[in-house]
């Protein structure tokens, strides 16, 4: 996984991105009729049900804009919320309000969407002992906050990217000639690199299960699209030799089905690619 400096600094990036994106040369729509010198008060007014995200990742992005701007805040990420709360106040320069405004906005109601999304899952699981997972099906350029979201919702990450993490699919077990021959090539490419990163490896039946496991030192199997009479028989065929994730259209119905097979992990593309947005608004008091 990525380290909390690294993490830090993909935050640091979007944020600095949306501005360019948003506010380009100037906020003409304030520039034009609100004065330098004009104080306000906003107020982060929710008006959904679900669990609150984003609230730290506003701190910044006014922090960003504007360092004078004051923030009150009311309730925290994670907190359950419900239509009429206010999460927060922000007060200071009116013009550094509402060029903050929209990216405050966007980025907390998708953020709490998915803390939502994510905190159903956990509920579900309750008591399995198996933890929900979020994949890398996240909006180009904002996956920090994505996954972010998820923990905020009680969720763990999987792999951030690409670099962090080795997982062979079945493209990669196809092109490689094998299961047994993607692994023993991956083996290979981290000594010669010198690199220390976990395997995780796709498993379609219970034959690539086994040359999994007979090729050892894999850190867990994916156990993709199997039924749960299929999941219940990997679950005891791998046992203790490396942990287990269940995956593969897996949804807030049928999850509990899955975890109740055993298995350490499910990972769900749900969480971040099919929520609704929150709704949430800044008021001027």
């Amino acid at each position: 996984m990525i380290s909390a400096a690294q993490f830090d600094k993909e935050i640091e990036n979007i944020i600095s991105n949306a501005i360019r994106e948003d506010v380009g040369e100037g906020d003409h729509s304030s520039l034009a009729c609100i004065p330098s010198s004009s104080k306000g008060k906003a107020q982060l007014l929710v008006k959904d049900n679900g669990i609150l995200a984003g609230v730290a990742f506003a701190q910044r992005v006014f922090e960003k804009v504007d360092p004078n701007l004051k923030l009150e805040i009311i309730l925290k990420d994670g907190a359950p919320i419900k239509n009429g709360d206010v999460a927060f106040y922000v007060e200071g320069a009116s013009q550094s309000i509402l060029k903050a405004e929209r990216l405050v906005l966007n980025g907390m109601q998708r953020m709490s969407a998915i803390a939502t999304k994510t905190k159903e899952f956990v509920e579900k699981l309750e008591g399995t002992g198996t933890k929900i997972l979020d994949t890398r099906k996240t909006t180009p350029g904002i996956r920090a906050l994505e996954k972010w979201a998820v923990k905020i919702g009680g969720g763990e990450n999987h792999r951030f990217a690409l670099y962090d993490m080795i997982m062979l699919k079945d493209n990669h077990i196809d092109f490689a000639g094998g299961v047994a021959k993607a692994i023993q090539k991956t083996k290979d490419y981290l000594k010669r690199n010198n690199l220390d990163l976990k395997i995780i490896v796709e498993a379609r039946d219970m034959q690539e299960i086994k040359e999994i496991l007979n090729e050892g030192g894999i850190y867990r199997i994916l156990i993709d699209n199997f039924n749960y009479t299929e999941t219940k028989q990997a679950v005891k065929l791998i046992g203790d030799q490396c942990l287990t994730e269940s995956s593969g259209g897996i949804t807030l119905e049928s999850a509990r089905k899955y975890a109740e097979c055993g298995v350490d992990y499910i990972s769900s593309g749900a969480l971040t690619h099919s929520v609704y947005n929150l709704d949430l608004s800044l008021k001027a008091m």
